[in-house]
């Protein structure tokens, strides 16, 4: 994977994680993205076997445990592959950070957690909060007030549950209109706007989930 001189031997890499001819082990180079780095291309539907079996083939190659003889960079080396392979892997086997990070690669700055509700769950989540407060302030206290609050919070937890599931579903459906456009062979213009209007999509989509994905957790921590 590193593709520059050896930093032993200074005979040039070709594409390997070892010398050939010194057989020393080749830093990961960092400018690397992620997919590069698993032997993948930029698509966001990806084999999960063959993604795992490409990580445990390159993790036995620079497990530190293999290196407890060599010498100190040997052992720096195996140490700095071995964490930037597994943060590539923990990245690319999750769809949601999968996205994520396509996204920062090819747009240059991924989602930002949202300060304000979606525009068109505006109302629903400032007046959820309001009951959030409620239910906080009340500590506790049994009333009958106080259980119709809960069963209303729960109620509009299953609803917020099902539009972060219609999300997730309309970003699958996006990930296969991205790899489609991915996969041409000659990009037109019309295609590379198109690429940009997916990604447009999915960072929107992402900041939305993320908002929503926020109250879900503090309805849990707060109702159950």
């Amino acid at each position: 994977m590193a593709r520059s001189m050896c930093w032993h031997c200074q005979s040039e890499v070709a594409g390997e994680y070892f010398c050939e001819r010194c057989v020393k082990v080749q830093p990961l180079s960092k400018e690397q993205d992620y997919f590069t780095c698993l032997g993948l291309p930029r698509l966001l539907t990806i084999d999960a076997t063959g993604l795992e079996n490409k990580f445990y083939e390159m993790s036995r190659s620079f497990h530190p445990d293999f290196y407890q003889t060599k010498t100190d960079t040997e052992r720096t080396i195996s140490l700095g592959n071995s964490a930037l392979l597994n943060t590539a892997y923990r990245t690319l086997k999750d769809p949601i950070q999968r996205a994520e990070y396509l996204v920062r690669l090819e747009a240059g700055a991924v989602k930002e957690i949202r300060n304000q509700p979606p525009a068109d769950l505006f109302e629903e989540i400032l007046s959820l909060q309001d009951d959030l407060e409620e239910f906080r302030a009340a500590d506790g206290q049994p009333s009958a007030d106080l259980t119709a609050l809960r069963t209303k919070l729960q109620t509009d937890r299953e609803a917020l549950e099902r539009r972060q599931q219609d999300m997730e579903s309309r970003l699958f459906d996006l990930f296969e209109t991205w790899d489609r456009l991915q996969r041409q062979f000659e990009p037109t213009e019309a295609i590379r706007a198109k690429k940009e209007s997916v990604l447009k999509e999915m960072r929107e989509l992402l900041s939305n989930r993320t908002y929503v994905r926020n109250i879900i957790n503090d309805l849990v921590a707060t109702v159950g």
